[in-house]
């Protein structure tokens, strides 16, 4: 696990000093760059309020604080938060009353998020270096997290989970963008550290990735939106040779991003001793 975390600190302190086509046309930044097509995570967050060119670097699979339910004066906790993208439009959710928390383990990531919120003049959005298996974060901080294509970076995603759990205010929720599989990838591509760091191969099955939501105790699950993640021939061929290709794209291996709502439960109160509901 150490050297995996280690693999993707490097690639991503090299994926901040990229441009962001670059970026876009390789899953999630890492090196296996396409000239097939362009935006095979990310999608278009132009349109969204608070959105800042200089803070996308094309990384995500999705538009998590879309979808996030977020209220004036709410505290979030982005997770994996980069250049800063996914909090500034968080930010302009919240508002001035609100504050806005951003995680990375990136020294890189986190100085260019600095950067970013300096220029914008916002002093409630706050970024601090540390990583999410671990949140350098009170219990019952935030009203909402967010991430987007970060957890399947992350060895242990069952101690992410009891984390956002921990974090979040009773009643909080989460959104969470993130590439999940259906059927198994190839041994070559599952093994490959650099397909780690580009997303991919770090991934585990849906339906294990929504029954660790579940058994950390979140209700009200639900996937409120799903794509499958094309992946363009001139970079699996690194990876797999014409009859392995072959056999890839006509499976039943399927790779999707997802991007998942759940609720954290009201406290339990209990009505007398030894009755608790």
């Amino acid at each position: 696990d150490s050297e995996i975390k280690e693999e993707v600190k490097q690639k991503y302190s090299e994926i901040a000093l990229q441009d962001k086509a670059t970026n876009q046309s390789s899953c999630c930044g890492s090196g296996c760059c396409s000239t097939e097509v362009y935006n095979i995570m990310s999608d278009d967050y132009s349109a969204l309020g608070g959105y800042t060119a200089d803070a996308d670097l094309g990384l995500g699979c999705g538009l998590p604080t879309q979808y996030a339910l977020i209220n004036k004066g709410d505290v979030v906790i982005d997770l994996g938060s980069g250049a800063g993208n996914d909090c500034f439009v968080a930010r302009n959710e919240t508002g001035e009353t609100g504050k806005v928390i951003g995680i990375d383990f990136t020294e890189a990531m986190i100085s260019k998020a600095r950067v970013n919120a300096e220029k914008l003049g916002l002093h409630n959005v706050e970024f601090r270096i540390g990583d999410i298996e671990k949140m350098p974060v009170t219990s019952n901080a935030a009203n909402v997290v967010i991430s987007n294509c970060v957890l399947n970076l992350v060895p242990d995603k069952d101690a992410v989970f009891k984390e956002i759990f921990r974090v979040l205010k009773p009643k909080g929720h989460f959104s969470i963008s993130d590439v999940v599989l259906v059927g198994n990838l190839p041994a070559k591509l599952k093994d490959d550290a650099e397909m780690y760091a580009g997303c991919i191969s770090g991934a585990i099955q849906k339906e294990l990735y929504l029954e660790l939501i579940k058994s950390n105790g979140f209700k009200n699950i639900t996937v409120q939106k799903e794509k499958p993640v094309i992946i363009p021939d001139d970079i699996l061929s690194k990876y797999l040779n014409e009859p392995e290709l072959a056999a890839f794209k006509g499976g039943q291996t399927g790779i999707f991003s997802v991007t998942v709502y759940a609720e954290k439960p009201e406290e339990t109160a209990c009505c007398a001793p030894g009755c608790c509901n």
